[in-house]
């Protein structure tokens, strides 16, 4: 039930012919078309923009801060199509560097754990309200250099998912990573993605 069909809608052009590729990854509840949306507010103009599908919508059954194996073996799952993602860009000719990472809530936590865990120079990570997962981050899990990416996270304060907390450790791990991480914490946002966060990606990240 908790395992993930290689299910990817893909956008752009095709990777054969992408300088670049983006991978978008949704939050709990929402879809693989919903996340793509957001690259209408961004100027993609020869990537490959690639978004996988949960099943049943959700990355995995707990919060974020739920223990590991709870949230297993969806967590894993999730974390090994990401990875055949990467594999399928780099594959097609395009750089490890040229590979950025959009996300929000459920899929920004998802971003973060995935690149922290492989951390190498990807083009750009851009997570909308995440933080690493697991009740106790395992530092065990976390290794390589992020060769100075660029990587902005976001949320608002307080959130009813992602606790503030969270996101500044998570922050902190990652640029000790030597990543370029820009944090900004919105007082009073809801849980969604604002304008002002979409164009401090552009800005930072995605330009």
């Amino acid at each position: 039930m908790y395992t993930h069909d290689h299910n990817i809608v893909t956008a752009g052009v095709a990777l054969a012919e992408a300088k670049r590729a983006f991978i978008f990854l949704h939050g709990r509840g929402a879809s693989a078309e919903d996340i793509l949306s957001l690259s209408d507010h961004f100027e993609l103009a020869g990537t490959a923009l690639l978004a996988p599908q949960a099943n049943n919508n959700s990355w995995y059954p707990y919060s974020f801060i739920a223990p590991v194996e709870q949230n297993q073996p969806a967590l894993d799952s999730a974390l090994g199509i990401i990875k055949s993602l990467v594999t399928a860009v780099v594959n097609a000719g395009i750089p490890q560097q040229e590979i950025y990472f959009v996300g929000f809530s459920q899929g920004a936590c998802l971003a973060l754990e995935y690149v922290t865990r492989n951390a190498a120079q990807y083009g750009g990570i851009v997570a909308f309200t995440g933080g690493l997962i697991g009740k106790e981050i395992n530092m065990k899990h976390y290794k390589g250099d992020f060769k100075k990416t660029p990587v902005l996270i976001t949320t608002g304060d307080p959130d009813p998912h992602v606790p503030v907390s969270r996101v500044e450790v998570s922050a902190g791990i990652i640029s000790k990573m030597n990543a370029n991480v820009s944090l900004k914490i919105y007082p009073g946002r809801v849980h969604t993605i604002s304008q002002k966060e979409i164009d401090l990606a552009k800005e930072l990240i995605l330009s």
